[in-house]
Protein backbone atom coordinates (compact mmCIF):
# COMPACT_ATOMS: atom_id res chain seq x y z
CA UNK A 1 0.00 0.00 0.00
CA UNK A 2 2.86 2.36 0.85
CA UNK A 3 4.53 1.65 -2.51
CA UNK A 4 1.23 2.32 -4.30
CA UNK A 5 0.84 5.66 -2.53
CA UNK A 6 4.41 6.64 -3.43
CA UNK A 7 3.83 5.67 -7.07
CA UNK A 8 0.66 7.79 -7.24
CA UNK A 9 2.48 10.77 -5.75
CA UNK A 10 5.26 10.68 -8.35
CA UNK A 11 3.01 9.85 -11.32
CA UNK A 12 2.04 13.47 -12.20
CA UNK A 13 5.74 14.39 -12.44
CA UNK A 14 6.60 11.26 -14.42
CA UNK A 15 3.87 11.43 -17.08
CA UNK A 16 5.22 14.55 -18.89
CA UNK A 17 8.65 12.90 -19.22
CA UNK A 18 7.08 9.69 -20.54
CA UNK A 19 5.06 11.71 -23.04
CA UNK A 20 8.17 13.58 -24.25
CA UNK A 21 10.07 10.32 -24.60
CA UNK A 22 7.45 8.76 -26.88
CA UNK A 23 6.77 11.90 -28.89
CA UNK A 24 10.38 12.95 -29.34
CA UNK A 25 11.57 12.88 -32.95
CA UNK A 26 14.93 13.29 -34.62
CA UNK A 27 13.88 15.71 -37.36
CA UNK A 28 16.64 18.02 -36.18
CA UNK A 29 19.19 15.49 -37.49
CA UNK A 30 18.00 15.69 -41.12
CA UNK A 31 20.92 16.84 -43.29
CA UNK A 32 20.70 20.01 -45.42
CA UNK A 33 22.46 18.34 -48.36
CA UNK A 34 23.30 14.91 -49.79
CA UNK A 35 26.19 14.18 -47.41
CA UNK A 36 24.55 10.85 -46.45
CA UNK A 37 25.29 9.61 -49.98
CA UNK A 38 28.86 10.93 -50.17
CA UNK A 39 31.38 8.63 -51.88
CA UNK A 40 34.92 8.50 -50.53
CA UNK A 41 37.90 8.74 -52.86
CA UNK A 42 40.21 7.90 -49.96
CA UNK A 43 39.49 4.97 -47.66
CA UNK A 44 42.07 4.83 -44.86
CA UNK A 45 41.18 3.33 -41.52
CA UNK A 46 39.67 6.01 -39.26
CA UNK A 47 40.27 5.98 -35.50
CA UNK A 48 38.25 8.42 -33.37
CA UNK A 49 39.62 8.34 -29.82
CA UNK A 50 37.61 10.19 -27.21
CA UNK A 51 39.18 10.87 -23.82
CA UNK A 52 36.22 12.08 -21.77
CA UNK A 53 36.50 15.60 -20.39
CA UNK A 54 39.90 16.48 -21.86
CA UNK A 55 40.28 20.28 -22.34
CA UNK A 56 41.99 21.90 -25.27
CA UNK A 57 45.77 22.20 -25.09
CA UNK A 58 45.64 26.00 -25.23
CA UNK A 59 43.22 26.08 -22.29
CA UNK A 60 45.19 23.70 -20.05
CA UNK A 61 48.00 26.20 -19.65
CA UNK A 62 45.74 29.04 -18.52
CA UNK A 63 42.64 29.82 -16.47
CA UNK A 64 41.86 27.47 -13.61
CA UNK A 65 43.86 24.55 -15.00
CA UNK A 66 47.37 26.09 -14.93
CA UNK A 67 48.84 22.80 -16.10
CA UNK A 68 51.98 22.20 -18.13
CA UNK A 69 51.02 19.57 -20.69
CA UNK A 70 54.01 20.16 -22.97
CA UNK A 71 55.47 16.65 -22.62
CA UNK A 72 52.36 15.03 -24.08
CA UNK A 73 51.96 17.72 -26.72
CA UNK A 74 55.55 17.14 -27.88
CA UNK A 75 54.76 13.42 -28.10
CA UNK A 76 51.80 14.16 -30.38
CA UNK A 77 53.80 16.50 -32.58
CA UNK A 78 56.57 13.93 -32.91
CA UNK A 79 53.89 11.49 -34.08
CA UNK A 80 52.87 14.00 -36.78
CA UNK A 81 49.62 15.07 -35.15
CA UNK A 82 48.22 18.49 -35.90
CA UNK A 83 47.03 20.22 -32.72
CA UNK A 84 44.00 22.51 -32.97
CA UNK A 85 44.17 25.26 -30.38
CA UNK A 86 41.03 26.92 -29.00
CA UNK A 87 38.81 24.05 -30.14
CA UNK A 88 35.65 23.48 -28.07
CA UNK A 89 32.45 21.51 -27.71
CA UNK A 90 28.98 22.80 -28.54
CA UNK A 91 27.35 21.15 -25.51
CA UNK A 92 28.30 20.47 -21.90
CA UNK A 93 27.85 16.70 -21.48
CA UNK A 94 28.94 13.46 -23.11
CA UNK A 95 25.48 12.55 -24.42
CA UNK A 96 24.52 16.00 -25.68
CA UNK A 97 27.92 16.60 -27.28
CA UNK A 98 28.28 13.23 -29.00
CA UNK A 99 24.72 13.08 -30.31
CA UNK A 100 25.31 16.41 -32.04
CA UNK A 101 28.73 15.33 -33.32
CA UNK A 102 27.47 12.05 -34.83
CA UNK A 103 24.51 13.79 -36.46
CA UNK A 104 26.60 16.74 -37.66
CA UNK A 105 23.75 19.01 -36.54
CA UNK A 106 22.64 21.12 -33.58
CA UNK A 107 19.83 19.80 -31.39
CA UNK A 108 19.73 22.59 -28.75
CA UNK A 109 18.92 20.01 -26.03
CA UNK A 110 15.50 19.49 -27.70
CA UNK A 111 14.85 23.13 -26.74
CA UNK A 112 12.12 22.20 -24.27
CA UNK A 113 10.81 24.19 -21.33
CA UNK A 114 11.49 21.48 -18.75
CA UNK A 115 13.61 18.42 -17.99
CA UNK A 116 16.96 19.89 -18.96
CA UNK A 117 18.95 16.88 -17.85
CA UNK A 118 19.92 15.43 -21.23
CA UNK A 119 18.90 15.14 -24.84
CA UNK A 120 16.15 12.57 -25.30
CA UNK A 121 17.26 9.34 -27.02
CA UNK A 122 20.89 10.46 -27.06
CA UNK A 123 22.27 6.96 -26.50
CA UNK A 124 20.12 5.56 -29.32
CA UNK A 125 21.63 8.16 -31.62
CA UNK A 126 25.26 7.74 -30.57
CA UNK A 127 25.47 3.94 -30.75
CA UNK A 128 22.74 3.49 -33.34
CA UNK A 129 22.89 3.86 -37.11
CA UNK A 130 23.38 7.62 -37.01
CA UNK A 131 24.33 9.63 -40.13
CA UNK A 132 28.06 9.12 -39.54
CA UNK A 133 27.79 5.35 -39.12
CA UNK A 134 25.55 5.18 -42.22
CA UNK A 135 28.10 7.06 -44.33
CA UNK A 136 30.94 4.76 -43.28
CA UNK A 137 28.89 1.62 -43.94
CA UNK A 138 27.81 2.85 -47.37
CA UNK A 139 31.48 3.33 -48.22
CA UNK A 140 32.34 -0.26 -47.34
CA UNK A 141 33.72 0.30 -43.84
CA UNK A 142 33.40 -2.07 -40.92
CA UNK A 143 32.20 0.05 -37.97
CA UNK A 144 33.64 -0.68 -34.52
CA UNK A 145 32.60 0.68 -31.13
CA UNK A 146 35.10 0.16 -28.31
CA UNK A 147 33.97 1.22 -24.84
CA UNK A 148 35.67 1.05 -21.48
CA UNK A 149 32.38 1.15 -19.60
CA UNK A 150 28.73 0.53 -20.45
CA UNK A 151 27.57 4.14 -19.93
CA UNK A 152 26.46 4.55 -23.56
CA UNK A 153 24.55 1.25 -23.46
CA UNK A 154 22.45 1.70 -20.31
CA UNK A 155 19.09 1.73 -22.10
CA UNK A 156 20.13 -1.16 -24.37
CA UNK A 157 19.85 0.82 -27.59
CA UNK A 158 19.67 -0.88 -30.97
CA UNK A 159 23.27 -1.25 -32.11
CA UNK A 160 24.19 0.43 -35.38
CA UNK A 161 27.84 -0.60 -35.34
CA UNK A 162 29.02 -3.87 -36.83
CA UNK A 163 30.99 -4.67 -33.67
CA UNK A 164 30.97 -3.57 -30.05
CA UNK A 165 33.29 -4.96 -27.37
CA UNK A 166 30.45 -4.96 -24.81
CA UNK A 167 27.49 -7.29 -25.28
CA UNK A 168 24.12 -5.87 -24.21
CA UNK A 169 23.70 -8.96 -22.02
CA UNK A 170 26.63 -7.73 -19.93
CA UNK A 171 24.91 -4.45 -19.10
CA UNK A 172 23.39 -4.29 -15.62
CA UNK A 173 19.71 -3.35 -15.32
CA UNK A 174 20.39 -1.49 -12.08
CA UNK A 175 23.83 -0.01 -12.76
CA UNK A 176 24.83 3.51 -13.75
CA UNK A 177 27.19 2.44 -16.52
CA UNK A 178 30.46 2.62 -14.59
CA UNK A 179 30.61 -0.85 -13.07
CA UNK A 180 32.68 -2.70 -15.68
CA UNK A 181 36.16 -1.83 -16.86
CA UNK A 182 36.93 -3.25 -20.31
CA UNK A 183 40.51 -3.46 -21.55
CA UNK A 184 40.23 -1.34 -24.71
CA UNK A 185 43.78 -2.09 -25.85
CA UNK A 186 43.18 -5.83 -25.74
CA UNK A 187 39.81 -5.52 -27.46
CA UNK A 188 41.31 -3.29 -30.15
CA UNK A 189 43.95 -5.88 -31.00
CA UNK A 190 41.26 -8.51 -31.44
CA UNK A 191 39.02 -6.26 -33.54
CA UNK A 192 41.72 -5.16 -35.99
CA UNK A 193 43.12 -8.63 -36.79
CA UNK A 194 42.41 -10.23 -40.19
CA UNK A 195 40.06 -7.56 -41.50
CA UNK A 196 40.31 -6.84 -45.21
CA UNK A 197 37.70 -4.03 -45.15
CA UNK A 198 38.55 -0.45 -44.17
CA UNK A 199 37.71 0.17 -40.52
CA UNK A 200 36.04 2.97 -38.61
CA UNK A 201 36.66 2.93 -34.86
CA UNK A 202 34.99 5.03 -32.18
CA UNK A 203 36.97 4.46 -28.99
CA UNK A 204 35.68 6.01 -25.77
CA UNK A 205 37.79 6.23 -22.61
CA UNK A 206 36.03 7.78 -19.59
CA UNK A 207 39.18 9.57 -18.47
CA UNK A 208 40.21 12.15 -17.34
CA UNK A 209 36.48 12.78 -16.86
CA UNK A 210 35.59 15.84 -14.82
CA UNK A 211 35.37 17.09 -11.26
CA UNK A 212 32.67 15.70 -8.93
CA UNK A 213 29.20 15.96 -10.40
CA UNK A 214 27.25 16.96 -7.29
CA UNK A 215 27.86 19.36 -4.44
CA UNK A 216 27.50 16.63 -1.81
CA UNK A 217 30.47 14.73 -3.30
CA UNK A 218 32.72 17.73 -3.89
CA UNK A 219 35.97 18.22 -1.97
CA UNK A 220 36.15 21.88 -2.95
CA UNK A 221 37.54 23.40 -6.12
CA UNK A 222 41.22 23.21 -5.13
CA UNK A 223 41.22 19.51 -4.24
CA UNK A 224 38.93 18.74 -7.18
CA UNK A 225 41.49 20.38 -9.47
CA UNK A 226 44.34 18.26 -8.07
CA UNK A 227 42.31 15.06 -8.39
CA UNK A 228 41.34 15.93 -11.94
CA UNK A 229 44.92 16.64 -13.04
CA UNK A 230 46.00 13.28 -11.62
CA UNK A 231 43.44 11.66 -13.91
CA UNK A 232 44.68 13.77 -16.81
CA UNK A 233 48.20 12.38 -16.37
CA UNK A 234 46.81 8.83 -16.41
CA UNK A 235 44.86 9.70 -19.53
CA UNK A 236 48.04 10.91 -21.23
CA UNK A 237 49.77 7.63 -20.53
CA UNK A 238 46.84 5.64 -21.91
CA UNK A 239 46.61 7.81 -25.02
CA UNK A 240 50.27 7.16 -25.75
CA UNK A 241 49.66 3.41 -25.47
CA UNK A 242 46.66 3.34 -27.79
CA UNK A 243 48.34 5.61 -30.36
CA UNK A 244 51.45 3.45 -30.46
CA UNK A 245 49.33 0.30 -30.74
CA UNK A 246 47.38 1.77 -33.66
CA UNK A 247 50.60 2.79 -35.41
CA UNK A 248 52.02 -0.70 -34.94
CA UNK A 249 48.97 -2.10 -36.74
CA UNK A 250 48.42 0.66 -39.30
CA UNK A 251 50.91 3.22 -40.62
CA UNK A 252 48.45 5.06 -42.86
CA UNK A 253 45.30 5.46 -40.76
CA UNK A 254 43.79 8.77 -39.73
CA UNK A 255 43.86 9.11 -35.95
CA UNK A 256 41.65 11.71 -34.27
CA UNK A 257 41.78 12.60 -30.58
CA UNK A 258 38.66 14.57 -29.73
CA UNK A 259 37.13 15.14 -26.30
CA UNK A 260 33.43 15.63 -25.63
CA UNK A 261 33.60 18.52 -23.13
CA UNK A 262 35.95 20.15 -20.64
CA UNK A 263 36.92 19.12 -17.13
CA UNK A 264 34.93 21.81 -15.26
CA UNK A 265 38.01 22.72 -13.21
CA UNK A 266 37.39 25.98 -11.35
CA UNK A 267 33.91 24.93 -10.27
CA UNK A 268 33.23 23.20 -6.97
CA UNK A 269 31.10 20.60 -8.80
CA UNK A 270 29.96 20.15 -12.41
CA UNK A 271 26.23 20.82 -11.90
CA UNK A 272 27.25 24.30 -10.77
CA UNK A 273 27.50 25.02 -14.50
CA UNK A 274 23.68 25.31 -14.59
CA UNK A 275 23.98 28.50 -12.57
CA UNK A 276 24.57 31.55 -14.78
CA UNK A 277 28.28 32.41 -15.00
CA UNK A 278 30.10 35.43 -16.39
CA UNK A 279 33.70 34.33 -15.78
CA UNK A 280 35.22 33.54 -19.18
CA UNK A 281 37.62 30.91 -17.78
CA UNK A 282 34.82 29.04 -15.97
CA UNK A 283 32.68 28.98 -19.09
CA UNK A 284 35.57 27.74 -21.22
CA UNK A 285 36.32 25.11 -18.58
CA UNK A 286 32.93 23.61 -19.48
CA UNK A 287 33.32 23.57 -23.26
CA UNK A 288 37.04 23.54 -24.08
CA UNK A 289 37.94 20.24 -25.79
CA UNK A 290 41.11 18.68 -27.10
CA UNK A 291 41.47 18.06 -30.82
CA UNK A 292 44.55 16.53 -32.43
CA UNK A 293 44.56 14.76 -35.80
CA UNK A 294 47.14 12.65 -37.57
CA UNK A 295 46.03 12.99 -41.18
CA UNK A 296 48.40 10.43 -42.63
CA UNK A 297 50.72 10.74 -45.60
CA UNK A 298 48.31 12.35 -48.06
CA UNK A 299 48.03 16.10 -48.56
CA UNK A 300 45.41 17.74 -46.35
CA UNK A 301 44.55 20.49 -48.85
CA UNK A 302 43.34 22.73 -46.02
CA UNK A 303 39.94 21.09 -45.58
CA UNK A 304 40.30 21.68 -41.85
CA UNK A 305 40.64 25.47 -41.88
CA UNK A 306 37.20 25.89 -40.32
CA UNK A 307 37.45 23.21 -37.64
CA UNK A 308 36.45 24.99 -34.42
CA UNK A 309 33.81 22.84 -32.69
CA UNK A 310 32.78 19.18 -32.38
CA UNK A 311 29.61 19.43 -34.45
CA UNK A 312 31.60 19.92 -37.67
CA UNK A 313 34.27 17.24 -37.20
CA UNK A 314 32.75 14.57 -39.43
CA UNK A 315 31.54 16.97 -42.11
CA UNK A 316 35.12 18.20 -42.50
CA UNK A 317 36.46 14.63 -42.41
CA UNK A 318 33.98 13.51 -45.09
CA UNK A 319 34.86 16.48 -47.28
CA UNK A 320 38.50 15.42 -47.06
CA UNK A 321 37.83 11.73 -47.77
CA UNK A 322 35.56 12.53 -50.73
CA UNK A 323 37.61 15.51 -51.94
CA UNK A 324 34.31 17.41 -52.12
CA UNK A 325 34.63 20.87 -50.63
CA UNK A 326 30.95 21.58 -51.36
CA UNK A 327 30.20 19.66 -48.15
CA UNK A 328 31.81 22.54 -46.28
CA UNK A 329 29.07 24.90 -47.47
CA UNK A 330 26.73 23.49 -44.82
CA UNK A 331 28.88 23.63 -41.71
CA UNK A 332 26.91 24.19 -38.52
CA UNK A 333 27.40 27.32 -36.45
CA UNK A 334 30.35 27.14 -34.04
CA UNK A 335 28.29 28.15 -31.03
CA UNK A 336 28.30 26.56 -27.58
CA UNK A 337 25.03 26.11 -25.71
CA UNK A 338 24.21 25.47 -22.09
CA UNK A 339 21.27 24.80 -19.81
CA UNK A 340 20.56 27.42 -17.13
CA UNK A 341 18.37 26.74 -14.12
CA UNK A 342 19.48 29.47 -11.69
CA UNK A 343 20.62 33.08 -12.00
CA UNK A 344 18.42 33.70 -15.04
CA UNK A 345 15.09 32.46 -16.42
CA UNK A 346 15.37 28.70 -16.96
CA UNK A 347 16.16 27.72 -20.52
CA UNK A 348 18.72 27.02 -23.20
CA UNK A 349 21.32 29.74 -23.76
CA UNK A 350 24.06 30.43 -26.25
CA UNK A 351 27.14 30.82 -24.03
CA UNK A 352 29.92 31.20 -26.62
CA UNK A 353 29.36 32.67 -30.08
CA UNK A 354 31.03 31.79 -33.38
CA UNK A 355 33.86 34.23 -32.69
CA UNK A 356 34.66 32.50 -29.40
CA UNK A 357 33.25 35.37 -27.34
CA UNK A 358 31.29 34.77 -24.14
CA UNK A 359 27.66 35.80 -24.59
CA UNK A 360 24.33 35.01 -22.94
CA UNK A 361 21.56 34.73 -25.53
CA UNK A 362 18.43 32.73 -24.82
CA UNK A 363 17.52 30.23 -27.52
CA UNK A 364 13.88 30.77 -28.47
CA UNK A 365 11.45 27.86 -28.64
Amino acid sequence: MLQLIMALIVLPMLLPDINKQFNCNNEWAIQPDSIINVEFKRKPNIYIIQPDGYPNFSELERGYYQYNNSEFEVFLKDKKFKLYNNFRSNYFSTLSSNSSMFCMKHHYYNNTNSSYKELYNARDIIVGENPVVKVFKQNGYKTNLLLEKSYLLLNRPEMGYDYCNIELGEVSFLGKGFEMNKDILRDFKEAIINNSRPNFFFIEKLQPGHISTYKSYSSGRDIERVNYLNQLEKSNRWLKEIIEEIEDQDENGIIVIIADHGGFVGFDYTMECKIKQTDRDLIYSIFSTALAIKWGKETLQKYDDQLKTNVNLFRVLFAYLSEDDKLLHNLQSDKSFTVIEKGAPSGIYEYINEKGEVVFNKVSN
